[in-house]
């Protein structure tokens, strides 16, 4: 087996672990890179919890990026189109998700993706709050592991319609920034969480359910007591951070 679908595999059971609260039945899917040309995503009416290597569809990026340039595309186009874009014909057919990982792998440079639906997130995300709360920062951990500032998306019809929007969102985050985001929160939806390696993704969705837990918690005190930008940056280039980041990369 391809080693980086067998860490998939791993990476996708470790996220619906019902301990975890992150995604059940059939929510959520995952993506890695298998070469230059082509990626690892799940396939429709796959299971994370479940999911094993036939549970997965190998893609070629470039035909996915294709149909995303095509803006007079219809549904059973999409259909069509996701299923001639699988680099074996005999693999199911990727999740609707595939145009967003597509993104994500192949032109804004990060290596893995999990979207997954915590309940925590989504208490929020789902509230006339939407993704405010998250729009300052409330303790160190979630800044050292998701990120200075996560990409906001608000509610758009999953597919194409709402993958042409991150495209662009990303590409506005790499010109603000200069790298990647971590984090994308996904309004009524969920969490995109983005990293180099299978413990990035699984640590920022992790740490995306703790911070939304704290965000909750501090509701039944007054609300939150945000820290200062000063703060922020302080905290997101320290040193000291940015080791224990590096630590928590190379973490399985």
């Amino acid at each position: 087996m391809d080693e980086n679908l067998a860490m998939l595999i791993e990476l996708s059971h470790q996220l619906a672990d019902p301990a975890f609260n992150l995604a059940i039945l059939g929510e959520g899917n995952t993506s890695t890179r298998c070469d230059q040309e082509t990626f690892w995503v799940k396939a429709s009416g796959s299971q994370l919890a479940t999911i094993d290597s036939h549970g997965f569809s190998r893609v070629n990026g470039r035909a996915v990026l294709d149909l995303l340039d095509n803006q007079q595309l219809s549904d059973a186009e999409i259909e069509t189109g996701l299923k001639s874009a699988l680099a074996d014909k005999s693999m199911k057919k990727p999740s609707v998700e595939t145009f967003l990982h597509a993104i994500c792998l192949f032109e804004i440079g990060v290596d893995w993706v999990a979207h997954t639906h915590p309940i925590s997130a989504m208490s929020i995300l789902c509230s006339t709050a939407g993704a405010d709360p998250f729009k300052q920062h409330i303790f160190p951990d979630e800044i050292v592991v998701c990120g200075q500032a996560p990409v906001v998306i608000p509610y758009i019809d999953p597919g194409l319609p709402l993958a042409r929007y991150i495209r662009n969102e990303l590409k506005r985050y790499l010109d603000a920034h200069g790298e990647p985001p971590k984090l994308m929160l996904m309004e009524n939806h969920g969490i995109v969480a983005l990293g180099m390696q299978p413990a990035d993704v699984l640590n920022i969705s992790l740490m995306a359910d703790k911070w939304s837990r704290t965000i909750l918690g501090t509701y039944t005190m007054g609300g939150p007591k945000y820290l200062s930008q000063e703060q922020v940056e302080r905290i997101d280039t320290r040193p000291d951070e940015a080791y224990r980041r590096r630590l928590l990369s190379s973490l399985n």
